[in-house]
């Protein structure tokens, strides 16, 4: 690599600035003072300093975040803050979240730059599960299960596609019976699992992803809070 991308890359700066620094002196590679900015350099074996500060080149950057409410999957904060605010200092440039999460709902969101796994886990032709829990309306049945199942008209050109709905309970409460399922859908649709279940006559009271194709949310972790995926989960994901 460069030595001027790598520190566009790593430390944050124009590609004009990188070059500056290099010219005034103030880049070391492995101890040695170097001023051509086109200099090759191994990333992750050279030690490369900017005025006496080590460098550290993260390249491909994956993160597990617990979304909380009231954050926006999003880089632009149109309509609320980004999820990417709970991640400042987070190492890696150019990061972005993999698929969307509505402003209310919870759970499970990836955090990454590598466009191309962003892509492949929310390709629809990619088949890729993604699994909610929620809390709805009434006391949902077996009606439920099968439309879900044979794919609900959600006003669009085409019917959502099949998806899984497993009931776990149901509650009493002040506001009446609520029950808590599980639905695996493989599309990424506009607030599609509420459109789902008001298809079925059914508000969703609450929603939460929990698993992402064979990534599912480390519930150690506390809402707002994130983590560095290990070595398997990435791995796995990848073959998914």
């Amino acid at each position: 690599m460069r030595l001027d991308k790598f520190l566009t890359d790593a430390g944050g700066v124009s590609r004009a600035q990188a070059k500056k620094l290099i010219r005034q002196g103030a880049v070391e590679v492995n101890g040695q003072a170097c001023r051509r900015p086109e200099e090759k350099i191994q990333e992750g074996t050279d030690q490369v300093c900017v005025q006496g500060r080590e460098l550290a080149y993260h390249g491909l950057c994956y993160y597990m975040l617990h979304k909380p409410a009231g954050y926006v999957s999003s880089t632009v904060e149109a309509d609320g803050p980004s999820v990417l605010r709970l991640l400042s200092g987070a190492p890696g440039k150019g990061l972005f979240p993999v698929g969307r999460l509505d402003k209310d709902t919870e759970g499970l969101l990836l955090i990454t730059n590598d466009g191309e796994l962003g892509h492949h886990l929310t390709s629809p032709r990619r088949h890729v599960d993604k699994t909610y829990y929620a809390e709805v309306s009434g006391e949902a049945g077996e009606e439920d299960i099968r439309a879900f199942r044979e794919g609900v008209d959600i006003g669009e050109e085409r019917p959502a596609g099949s998806a899984r709905l497993v009931i776990l309970g149901t509650q009493a409460r002040a506001e009446g019976t609520v029950s808590q399922v599980q639905a695996t859908v493989q599309e990424g649709r506009y607030h599609q699992v509420k459109r789902m279940f008001a298809a079925v006559g059914r508000k969703v009271l609450y929603l939460k992803r929990i698993s992402m194709g064979s990534l599912p949310l480390d519930e150690s972790l506390p809402k707002g809070g994130y983590r560095p995926l290990t070595e398997e989960e990435l791995q796995r994901l990848r073959e998914n």
